[in-house]
């Protein structure tokens, strides 16, 4: 086990633990389209991966956003009730941290109602704090949510390790001072090792 483990690792959690941003853009999709803008291209993705639903209404439908985010919400929440799939080495990692006595935090743009749903396909998985798109007035791509974390678990950013798959995550966790380790959700998590490079 490496002598120079972070002081924290703070998970993102769509498309990070769980393999749920298709799930996400198929409920965006949707709701587009019965918005009566057809499909979402790549012009949409900045405005979709890795945002707060909120975000995402207000991208969708300016003047309406309020009842968008409970439309794409309840669209993404019935896909998830379907079952999800989880990202390769996420059990593995999560269990070597708390093998190790390593502090985890998640730090999601899902709101808490989503991660309430999600978090009992971690295997018990308790982490030591949960930051959902409700806990930060301003949301990823800003650096808030991390430094809200790093805050609560009394450590410093620079200190943590983010764990992100989303160019709006990797822009908010490496805003906020954090080493980042990028995942791919088709090759899975790194192992325990990788948390300790700079």
């Amino acid at each position: 086990m490496p002598s120079d483990l972070p002081a924290a690792v703070l998970f993102d959690m769509d498309g990070t633990l769980v393999d749920t941003e298709g799930l996400w853009w198929q409920a965006t999709a949707d709701v587009a389209e019965s918005l009566g803008h057809g499909g979402l291209g790549p012009d949409d993705v900045p405005h979709v991966l890795g945002r707060s639903v909120e975000d995402t209404a207000a991208h969708l439908a300016p003047a309406d956003a309020g009842a968008v985010a409970v439309r794409l919400t309840d669209a993404f929440a019935e896909r998830i009730a379907g079952g999800i799939d989880l990202i390769p080495g996420a059990l593995d990692l999560l269990r070597e941290l708390t093998a190790a006595g390593v502090p985890t935090a998640l730090v999601t743009a899902s709101p808490r109602s989503i991660v309430e749903r999600v978090l009992p396909n971690l295997d018990g998985h308790r982490f030591d704090l949960v930051i959902t798109a409700e806990d930060s007035s301003r949301g990823k791509p800003y650096p808030d949510p991390y430094l809200k974390a790093a805050r609560l678990l009394g450590v410093r950013p620079q200190e943590c390790v983010a764990v992100e798959d989303s160019p709006t995550g990797i822009a908010a966790a490496t805003s906020a001072g954090c080493r980042v380790v990028v995942v791919d959700p088709a090759h899975g998590l790194p192992e325990l090792h990788a948390m300790s490079v700079s």
